[in-house]
């Protein structure tokens, strides 16, 4: 099936020519604008809607090669041209659909849900699109380029992913990383796969800088999220968030937003639906971002006038600490062709929206929380009704940021108060000590009415 469909890159701006989608070529050699994968949607629309769905039902979370992967099951969507000897997977999306009931109620919703996009391979969603890279790049090897490398600037997650699908490919990968800016548990994770790790006295933008100088030689090749191969494995997560509610769409879907090629994809895969008959309508979309690191936010509150850039300060949500996302005009559409909003949080909201989550049963990374802060804000003020289904993406599991976690019950992250935080409680080793602090905790909390 997947023989009587291509692809190809295309400039963003609309220049004109293509280029095939193995090119080494990251912008447009025209105007310089972002480049995009285009599908050749008239062989597409040949199947009707109903077949697509069956197709792709069928297939996720299967074992049959290499269709069962959330990725890999729309590839006919994502790369159609690719040898499926050449597909370096892990099987990576197919992740949950957690039905927040609790953290949902206490804000006044009764239908929140969390895709857990953490729950893969290198525990974030950057493995969506690192799958696609790095499986063209191994095609690309195996018919005569030049590559011999592949190469990041990283905030950590995006190193941990390319680190292991190139271990996996025997691709060399380099990675660049912000010199103790990243947590420990995302620094060991290329490091252990083998990766050539430079970590350079800068922020991601510095870091960003120079690995663009670096991969001006085509034999080392660019994957950081301006590469559009990585948007079409991330684009897939809207799709499966429509497979998953039976192919209903929900009102409203948001998601943390740093380079901006999350939100970007996010839109793509979702219009690809509609352009496709599959759906009828898209859903709002909505970019939340750190106030410490908020260049779109400041766009979207001038009417996206123009791109703002800033020197981003620290914050928790480490990984969206960026000051000049790379995909801003990509971004900007996803905005507007969805009626939607950009919104941001304090380190103080954040860390309390984590903090509330976790008494229901998640453990949400700092990113995730941005989302989950800003979902609270448009709540609170009425933007998003009761009724609303929301869909709010975690972008990468808790435990990759266990300093945070600890930090917050500690007392130990700045301009954050613990509000409910919960220390150990340090007793002594008798049954009657034990038994005395219980009775007065659990009168306090009685079972089935724990509040958030």
């Amino acid at each position: 099936m997947a023989g009587s469909y291509r692809s190809y890159l295309h400039c963003f701006n609309g220049c004109s020519g293509s280029y095939p989608v193995d090119s080494i070529l990251y912008l447009c050699p025209h105007c310089g604008g972002l480049l995009e994968v285009q599908h050749d949607l008239d062989a597409l629309r040949l199947t009707a809607p109903a077949e697509w769905r069956k197709l792709l039902d069928s297939r996720a979370a299967t074992t049959r090669w290499p269709y069962g992967g959330g990725v890999w099951s729309m590839k006919e969507w994502v790369a159609p041209e690719l040898r499926d000897e050449n597909v370096v997977s892990m099987y990576e999306g197919n992740s949950n659909l957690f039905w927040a009931d609790r953290f949902g109620r206490s804000i006044g919703l009764d239908d929140l849900w969390v895709k857990l996009c953490g729950n893969s391979h290198t525990g974030s969603f950057k493995d969506l699109g690192m799958t696609v890279l790095v499986s063209v790049v191994k095609q690309m090897i195996a018919d005569g380029s030049p590559v011999r490398a592949v190469a990041c600037a990283s905030t950590g997650d995006t190193s941990a992913a390319l680190a292991a699908y190139a271990a996996a490919a025997g691709i060399p990968a380099v990675v660049f990383l912000p010199r103790d800016k990243v947590s420990d548990a995302q620094l060991v994770q290329p490091l252990a796969h083998g990766a050539h790790v430079l970590a350079l006295d800068t922020d991601f933008d510095g870091c960003m800088r120079v690995v663009r100088e670096v991969t001006q030689d085509n034999s080392i090749y660019l994957a950081n999220s301006m590469n559009s191969l990585r948007i079409e494995g991330q684009k897939t997560v809207g799709v499966e968030i429509v497979r998953q509610f039976d192919w209903t769409v929900p009102e409203w879907i948001i998601m943390p937003a740093g380079n901006l090629g999350n939100i970007s994809a996010l839109y793509k895969g979702l219009k690809l639906l509609q352009d496709l008959g599959i759906i009828t309508r898209l859903p709002r979309l909505v970019a939340a971002q750190a106030s410490r690191a908020n260049p779109f936010y400041q766009s979207f509150r001038n009417n996206f006038s123009a791109p703002v850039a800033m020197q981003a300060e620290a914050t928790q949500a480490s990984a969206i600490r960026i000051g000049a996302p790379v995909s801003y005009a990509k971004a900007v559409q996803a905005i507007r062709q969805t009626d939607g909003l950009v919104e941001q949080a304090s380190e103080q909201e954040l860390a309390t929206a984590a903090a509330l989550a976790d008494k229901t049963g998640m453990y949400a990374c700092p990113h995730t929380a941005v989302a989950l802060a800003v979902l609270c804000k448009l709540r609170q003020q009425n933007i998003i009704r009761p009724g609303s289904r929301v869909v709010v993406i975690s972008t990468a599991h808790g435990l990759k940021f266990s300093g945070f976690k600890s930090g917050y019950h500690q007392g130990s992250l700045p301009l954050v108060t613990g509000d409910h935080a919960n220390p150990p409680l340090e007793l002594p080793a008798t049954a009657a000590a034990v038994r005395a602090a219980l009775d007065k905790r659990l009168a306090a909390q009685p079972a089935g009415s724990a509040r958030v």
